[in-house]
């Protein structure tokens, strides 16, 4: 069932989107050649508290810690430790937050140092699917409106559509109603109405679509180890066209 949020409800959304998405930007300035993963976590668990919220993340379904820290062929739910980022590094990095009981969740994919051609177009691909993802969500379009743009976007880039994962309803809950596929034909599903909050989040490779899990249980990587990237913005649906809420 999916939730309408009031005007109080998503201003409250967006306090706590706002928390991800300094989080977010604080994890692209700390990052650096010989950086622990698992030390980006520790700076970013203690900024999301010093605001006077919770990370989302941790202990959600049983993840470890408070971001997911994904490098080169991972898209996404890296578990963040002892691998330090070296040069060349294509990282994603994913992030909730919860405040006054509403939350949000964006992600951000970043070069370390200097990048290969293929994968700075990947990064700059996946951002820009985003985009036009978010340009669909408006009131009384269909919910695969979203999903038909991020794939004719990318594709039309050579780049792949993840097909297992997808994105969602978020609110009150981490993970709500409806799932927002990255693919599909136009014109089905849903009609967009004022009040629904959805993070919207491309996930695209530079290979093959498929995916597999890693034995961890958590980490998604492309089958064929090519790289991929990872967008993700939580968008509040308004009469106005989209509200990012995910914008510090």
């Amino acid at each position: 069932m999916i939730s309408l949020k009031s005007p109080r409800e998503i201003e409250l959304i967006r306090e706590s989107s706002r928390i991800v998405a300094r989080a977010l930007q604080l994890a692209r300035d700390s990052a650096c050649p010989g950086l622990a993963t698992g030390e980006i976590d520790a700076i970013l668990e203690k900024y999301i508290i010093s605001q006077g919220a919770r990370p989302a993340f941790k202990g959600f379904c049983g993840f470890p810690a408070s971001s997911c820290v994904s490098l080169n062929e991972e898209v996404v739910h890296g578990i963040p430790g002892r691998r330090r980022f070296k040069d060349g590094d294509l990282v994603s990095v994913d992030v909730g937050a919860e405040k006054d009981g509403y939350f949000g969740d964006g992600a951000v994919t970043f070069g370390i140092g200097s990048l290969c051609s293929q994968a700075r177009d990947l990064m700059v691909t996946c951002e820009e699917a985003l985009s036009a993802g978010i340009k669909e969500a408006r009131v009384g379009a269909r919910l695969s409106n979203i999903s038909h743009a991020v794939q004719r976007l990318t594709e039309a880039h050579g780049f792949g559509v993840v097909r297992d994962l997808v994105g969602h309803g978020i609110g009150r809950q981490m993970h709500e109603d409806p799932q927002i596929a990255n693919f599909g034909p136009p014109g089905k599903g849903q009609r967009l109405q004022e009040g629904m909050v959805l993070a919207i989040e491309p996930m695209i490779t530079a290979g093959h679509y498929a995916v597999v899990t890693l034995e961890d249980k958590w980490t998604v990587v492309t089958a064929d180890k090519s790289l991929a990237a990872h967008f993700e913005h939580t968008v509040a649906i308004t009469d106005n066209g989209p509200l990012i809420l995910t914008r510090g």
